[in-house]
């Protein structure tokens, strides 16, 4: 669902036109939503444009471009209208190369009194303080003080306006404010008209900060990643950057070190606290083949890792890359809210026209008083708190997801998340493990310890799942392992050798009723075990049944809970399997879901079509290819931890860690990221209808009204972060 990046149709012969690949500038400065409209109105304009992607919460714009456009003319464009650009794409060797899906940015924004923006606060401020002591040393003086303190701050912001409206954008809050300024300077408000442009300086300030932090909320989980490693190379170990790692390297990892790379453990045993890339408090015990992953923190012992993905393809790299890039696609409620302040300023101007003319036209009004209330309203006509209301709280929602392994491609998706009544799960590898594993062995005559140590005899060397399940729970319990000769596979039945001088048998109960009869109550118990959904192996030592051995891909341990999590926000659940009717019957009782089985790819498709057309609102989780067309089909399609590729690629969102009850997680999530919008729309209307009312009225004047704009940013950015401490 997320937004394609599809290029505007150039001239015919683009068919015979090499791929430019796409250009991108991380821009300092763009805090709002009218700051990216004034960016993209002006890059838009210059020739050999093709589209462009402005991203507010990254602070990158995305430039699909032909020959001939160059860096240092979009630069430039960018530039003039009052934006610093960073070039973190170039290559470093010949400043052309350029690696578009790269993060934005690993450093740190700068101090706000660094910024240029800070500085001329500061220069204003002070030129402010000033001009009040020297009114009042030299009363005479006032008005020309006041005045070149105004001129300290106002002449970049009229500077800025007039680019703005060169370059596309003729109602900016830089022009409205030049206009309010300008005019309390004609009708003699001078002191207050320094005072209001201060304000503003402060409200961009403020705006700043509170952008800086969103950004730093999602850019600061790669500072999870430690910087260098310890590599293992023939014999030694040597200390490199961790960028440089390769797959297939071996690192050390001391206890207490944070895992400089996704990998594989390939020596050593020991917990692995996962909580700053999963939020599990518990941690985890890791062994050898078990995945660790990039900027987790090894517990009390040594352990070896073998990298599997390099920095850039690691968990953390994606998900940063991820988030910063579906950023761009926007909700319906954010292209809604930027359509309706298309028209809102523009309204608000005509609003203060009318105020500040036809009451001393037509009533005989004081042309002085109502000019100043024109002006007061211009100031209140500035969208950025209702631009930024519902941005905001979307990048805080992506983020706050992202950092939990809750990755959602767009505002869009994570709108429609929130409306969802039905979630379809497939079985195996979503509600259950993916695994088979021991759940029942059943002596007869002999210890169960025994039972499983000639099973394991049995299995040992093969690389069958069930076989693996088989010696998983030999090793579990500490079974020996007795050597097994003329070992035999029998097609289609099971496994003959001879173990101790004894002929055993492992097979299906099928299989094991062609070699001996059955007494009543074995019978019993395997039809009993069979009924659960387990796959029943028959031991036979000689010519008795020794025991049986049950096994089942298992249930997620919080599946149960998942599940009743999605029924208490009020979402049905269904499985829909390509499994058995018996086995998913099992396992959904255990659930206490409804299983629709033994259902091809279409099948999938086709239910969920078929609840659609029903009025559902459907989300499809499942993690393999089967899965891909409902995926697809569905209203919002999930793809689970250890997803096939093309689940992950189909999806609109993604578990990253597995857990059945994240997907209640991201629905609730979505739900306070829309009541988060919701609330800021509110703030954001509503403060300016009061001070609208209020300043017709002549209660409030210019001050409050730059104030009141300044602090509706401000507020409902501040809303928007708190998502980024949501517990969910």
């Amino acid at each position: 669902m997320a937004r394609p990046d599809v290029a505007i149709p150039g001239p015919p012969d683009d068919a015979t036109r090499p791929t430019i690949p796409p250009l991108r500038l991380v821009v300092s400065g763009m805090d709002c939503g009218s700051c990216a409209a004034k960016i993209e109105n002006a890059v838009r304009r210059l020739d050999g444009i093709e589209d462009v992607a402005v991203s507010v919460p990254a602070g990158t714009v995305t430039i699909r471009h032909r020959a001939g456009v160059t860096r240092a003319t979009l630069a430039a464009t960018v530039t003039s209208l009052g934006f610093g650009v960073a070039d973190p794409v170039a290559d470093a060797a010949s400043g052309t190369g350029e690696q578009p899906n790269a993060p934005a940015s690993k450093g740190d924004d700068p101090a706000w009194w660094r910024g240029p923006r800070g500085r001329l606060t500061l220069a204003c401020g002070g030129s402010l303080a000033a001009a009040y002591l020297a009114g009042q040393a030299y009363p005479a003086m006032a008005p020309y003080a006041f005045l070149a303190a105004m001129a300290v701050g106002l002449v970049p912001i009229a500077w800025r306006a007039l680019v703005a409206a060169r370059l596309g954008t003729p109602f900016s809050i830089e022009m409205l404010m030049t206009m309010a300024a300008v005019g309390a300077v004609f009708i003699g408000a001078v002191e207050e008209a320094a005072s209001v442009v201060f304000l503003f300086l402060v409200g961009e300030v403020l705006e700043g900060v509170a952008a800086s932090r969103a950004r730093a909320s999602i850019r600061g989980l790669t500072d999870l990643v430690p910087r260098t490693a310890l590599v293992e190379r023939d014999g030694r170990v040597e200390e490199v950057p961790a960028e440089t790692l390769v797959v297939g390297s071996t690192v050390m990892v001391r206890p207490g070190d944070r895992i400089p790379a996704d990998g594989t453990v390939s020596e050593g045993t020991g917990e692995v606290d996962e909580a700053p890339v999963t939020g599990e408090s518990v941690p985890k015990r890791k062994s050898v083949d078990d995945p660790v992953f990039a900027g987790t923190i090894n517990g009390g012992s040594v352990l070896r890792v073998r990298v599997t993905a390099a920095a850039r393809d690691n968990t953390i790299a994606r998900v940063v890359r991820l988030v910063e890039e579906t950023q761009d696609a926007k909700a319906p409620t954010e292209r809604f809210i930027d359509r309706f302040s298309r028209y809102y300023t523009p309204a608000v101007v005509a609003v203060a026209v009318l105020v500040a003319t036809v009451p001393p036209l037509l009533l005989g009004g004081p042309w002085h008083d109502w000019i100043y209330k024109g002006l007061a309203i211009l100031l209140i006509g500035c969208p950025c708190a209702l631009v930024i209301s519902t941005p905001a709280a979307i990048a805080a929602g992506l983020s706050a997801g992202a950092r939990r392994g809750l990755l959602i491609k767009g505002g869009a998706v994570l709108e429609t998340l929130g409306t969802v009544t039905m979630v379809a799960f497939d079985k195996t590898g979503t509600l259950t493990l993916g695994k088979p594993r021991v759940t029942d062995v059943v002596p007869f005559g002999r210890p169960e310890r025994e039972v499983l140590s000639l099973a394991a005899a049995l299995e040992s060397g093969s690389n069958h799942p069930l076989a693996r399940a088989i010696l998983a729970k030999a090793a579990e319990v500490a079974a020996p392992i007795p050597p097994a000769a003329q070992a035999e596979a029998l097609a289609g039945k099971g496994i003959f050798a001879v173990v101790g001088g004894v002929g055993i048998f492992l097979g299906s109960a099928q299989a094991a009723a062609e070699r001996i009869a059955f007494t009543p109550e074995q019978a019993s118990r395997v039809t009993a075990l069979t009924d659960e959904g387990k796959t029943v192996s028959v031991l036979i030592a000689g010519t008795a049944v020794a025991g049986l051995v049950a096994m089942r891909d298992e249930p997620r341990p919080d599946a149960v809970d998942g599940i009743a999590a999605l029924r208490s926000l009020g979402v049905e659940v269904v499985m829909l399997t390509g499994d058995n009717s018996r086995t998913a019957g099992a396992i959904a009782k255990t659930l206490g879901m409804t299983p629709r089985a033994q259902l091809l790819p279409e099948d999938k498709l086709g239910i969920v079509r078929e609840m659609q057309a029903g009025g559902k609102v459907v989300a499809k989780v499942g993690d393999g290819i089967n899965d891909a067309p409902a995926l697809a089909a569905a209203d919002v399609g999930i793809a689970m931890g250890g997803a096939a590729d093309v689940a992950l690629e189909t999806a609109d969102a993604a578990i990253l860690h597995g857990r059945v009850a994240d997907v209640s997680r991201m629905i609730l999530l979505s739900r306070r990221t829309m009541a988060n919008i919701r609330a800021n729309v509110v703030v954001a209307l509503d403060l300016k209808a009061v001070l609208l009312c209020t300043t017709v009225l002549g209660i409030t004047g210019l001050w409050p009204a730059i104030l009141a704009d300044t602090g509706a940013t401000v507020l409902v950015t501040a809303n928007a972060l708190r998502l980024l401490r949501t517990r969910i």
